[in-house]
């Protein structure tokens, strides 16, 4: 692995921009040597991932978007994390490994493809690997990722540019996101499940709905529906809780109500997604996890 680089293109932004091994000068201002904040057990991912062992989450530093509500904003936007070599995150793998996780779930790692490619290069995983991710993906980066990830794990924000802007600073989210998700479906193929019912490989799309914001949450599911149909899962998730710079945004400056969330569930019945759909009860910030480099040497 280059421990830096001169023009980035690891993103949709294509900064071009210089990474040194410790900081760099593009949007997300990552150095080439990734900064993890937790490697651990996550048992509140969807169950056919958790299971009973729980996903091994490996937490990234750093993103390539900035979500003014995200819950994950200390490790996201402020960059809290211990800098690893990818021989150390490969090391990560195989302790995750031995406490019994059902897959290696990388969080938030588009930043620092190429340490990930090396830390699976070094140790491949014996159960699924999980890329995690905000779905504003370079499609050139994911072909990168064929034959080392099995699961793709994809957010899709927005169907409205103008939101996604306002909220992520994600010029062309929507398309970009579409782009990418298609080539994550062509990379796994359907949905495929073991006999406990953990999923093996394919693509799990996340919308989380968003206070004052319905209109966009439908549409974002006509996209799926008509867009991938049967070949993905769609998780719509209720868990939105206000983080982050959210306060400085009064129309998502607070948790969705019953009636936005079913108005939005109703449309992903109608439209025959396969699926699941979270619980309002996980609108609770109890179920962030601890940011405090649990799992770190």
């Amino acid at each position: 692995m280059k421990l830096s680089i001169d023009e980035c293109t690891a993103c949709p932004r294509n900064c071009k921009a210089y990474r040194g091994p410790h900081e760099g000068a593009g949007f997300c201002r990552a150095g080439m040597l990734p900064k993890v904040a937790r490697i651990a057990p996550h048992y509140w991912e969807e169950p056919c991932l958790s299971g009973k062992n729980g996903s091994g989450a490996v937490f990234f530093s750093g993103c390539t978007l900035r979500c003014v509500y995200c819950q994950n904003y200390e490790i996201s936007a402020r960059g809290f994390g211990k800098e690893m070599t990818p021989k150390e995150i490969a090391e990560g793998f195989q302790r995750l490994e031995e406490q019994g996780v059902h897959n290696i779930n990388l969080v938030s790692a588009s930043h620092y493809i190429d340490a990930v490619l090396e830390s699976l290069s070094i140790y491949r995983p014996r159960v699924p690997v999980v890329y995690n991710c905000s779905g504003y993906e370079s499609v050139e980066s994911l072909r990168r990722l064929k034959g080392y990830v099995n699961i793709y794990l994809p957010d899709f924000k927005y169907a409205d540019d103008e939101m996604a802007l306002r909220y992520s600073s994600a010029p062309g989210y929507r398309d970009t996101a579409i782009r990418a998700m298609k080539e994550m479906v062509r990379q796994t193929g359907n949905p495929r499940f073991d006999e406990s019912g953990m999923l093996q490989s394919g693509v799990i799309v996340r919308h989380l709905v968003l206070p004052m914001n319905t209109k966009n949450s439908i549409a974002v599911l006509e996209l799926l529906a008509r867009e991938f149909g049967d070949e993905i899962l769609v998780s719509l998730m209720a868990q939105y809780v206000p983080c982050g710079q959210a306060e400085r945004y009064p129309e998502i400056n607070r948790k969705i109500t019953a009636r936005e969330f079913q108005k939005v569930s109703n449309r992903l019945f109608e439209l025959g997604l396969d699926g699941f759909v979270q619980e309002r009860g996980a609108a609770d910030k109890g179920y962030i996890p601890d940011f405090d480099l649990t799992g770190i040497k």
